[in-house]
């Protein structure tokens, strides 16, 4: 049954707004900005459309939010790695933080479809401005020289991309894949297994 009214739930505005904005991301995440509606949003947080529109009004204006939230929650992952040893050791458990937000569905995949919406006049600016600001936490906040941080930015976007292909079905049945899980992640695929999105999953 579709929940209509917050206090229906008994639950705080804030803590309901927080699952929806994480059920968007992975709607966001699977079907796109331009296939998410706020129905779809809606059917997924198990709220009703209208309850959505009131809270968020937009479709745009739900994206934003999420970006929003998704930049922090990254932002925050990151700066929890970084005190300890630094050089490889930092690198290494920045990586694993990294790793460890795949459990959120979609949130990897939200910011790549926001980027790619960067000639769009009101996502574009908030788009790069979340780029920008996670590019200088690993230069200025994590000591990465500007090798390390390309190196490590693009480790990232393969792991998206592996995310985003559902390649985890694949582990173990094709050597080739097998070889790029072992260069993209930093552990091993057993730590992982259990938390990338299957073939056959929704969201």
């Amino acid at each position: 049954m579709e929940i209509d009214e917050a206090p229906r739930t008994r639950m705080p505005a804030a803590e309901r707004r927080e699952l929806i904005l994480r059920d968007a991301t992975a709607v966001f995440a699977a079907n796109g900005y331009g296939g998410t509606t706020t129905d779809l949003v809606a059917k997924a947080a198990g709220v009703s459309q209208p309850y959505v529109v009131r809270m968020f009004g937009t479709k745009e204006k739900l994206f934003l939010a999420v970006l929003d939230r998704a930049s922090r929650v990254l932002a925050e992952a990151f700066r929890a790695a970084i005190p300890g040893p630094d050089g490889d050791e930092r690198r290494e458990r920045m990586g694993m933080a990294y790793v460890g937000l795949i459990a959120e569905r979609g949130l990897h995949q939200v910011l790549m479809q926001a980027f790619l919406l960067g000639g769009d006049p009101v996502i574009g600016p908030e788009a790069r401005a979340c780029f920008l600001g996670i590019w200088q936490l690993v230069r200025d906040e994590a000591g990465m020289s500007e090798q390390e941080s390309r190196d490590f930015f693009a480790g990232g976007m393969l792991i998206n991309t592996i995310v985003a292909l559902r390649l985890g079905d694949s582990h173990g049945v094709d050597p080739e894949i097998d070889t790029m899980f072992g260069v993209a992640f930093p552990c091993s695929f057993d730590v992982y297994k259990d938390v990338l999105p299957t073939a056959d999953e929704p969201y």
